[in-house]
């Protein structure tokens, strides 16, 4: 029968064998911590073959964030994006005339209004930061005279965090400094090629991450004090 020494060299062998074993979670392990550094409602690509531990997938319930592997971030074509559009009667026509370009490349959700006749901008900005907050859209644009009303308005929803863009600068700034998802447009400050612009740059500028996921988070934070 063995010894009891030649079944602790073989248990240790054994033992050793496995902790010099690669193993996906030696490669890459997705945690809470990993993903509350996410900014509430943003998304979280998964390298393949990483180990998200439970406590994770707990943190991305509670706080809305979307794991998605690397692949499929990279195989996800912009036609299968959804993207909210509202205006009032001040935005109306810009809105026509912007969804009309994205159908091109996304899936787009018209929040009205459908006419010119005169409407309260308060009712659609809702309309559109609701589709964004509960997933149902990946970004959101409402449009109004100025642009500022509305973004009040969203910013009020949980979840959304709503920018006031009036050039290439700002668009970039709003989406690598702040992670924005829903853009707010003045129709009656800007013309219909800006606003193309505008959104162009704004739809495919990536969030920077890094230290500024720390601030997006403390904006996140401030929503949920007042949220409790």
């Amino acid at each position: 029968m063995p010894q009891e020494d030649d079944i602790r060299r073989a248990v240790q062998d054994a033992v050793r064998r496995y902790l010099n074993t690669p193993t996906p979670s030696a490669r890459a392990m997705i945690d809470a911590e990993t993903v509350n550094a996410v900014p509430e409602g943003g998304t979280l690509e998964v390298p393949p073959g990483a180990l998200v531990t439970p406590l994770a997938r707990q943190a991305a319930l509670d706080r809305h964030v979307t794991l998605i592997s690397t692949s499929e971030a990279k195989q996800t074509a912009p036609e299968s994006r959804t993207i909210a559009i509202g205006a009032d009667h001040g935005g109306y026509a810009l809105k026509e005339t912007l969804k009309a370009m994205l159908q091109t490349q996304y899936t787009v959700i018209d929040c009205g209004t459908s006419s010119s006749d005169s409407v309260d901008y308060p009712d659609f900005a809702l309309a559109v930061a609701q589709m964004v907050s509960s997933g149902r859209a990946w970004r959101g644009i409402m449009i109004d005279g100025a642009g500022i009303g509305s973004c009040m308005v969203a910013n009020k929803v949980p979840g959304v965090r709503a920018a006031l863009c009036y050039d290439n600068a700002t668009a970039v700034n709003s989406r690598e400094h702040n992670d924005a998802n829903v853009l707010t447009l003045g129709a009656g400050l800007i013309g219909s090629n800006l606003a193309k612009q505008i959104v162009e740059t704004w739809l495919k500028t990536d969030f920077a991450g890094g230290r500024h996921a720390k601030r997006v988070e403390k904006i996140m934070a401030v929503e949920r004090k007042y949220r409790e």
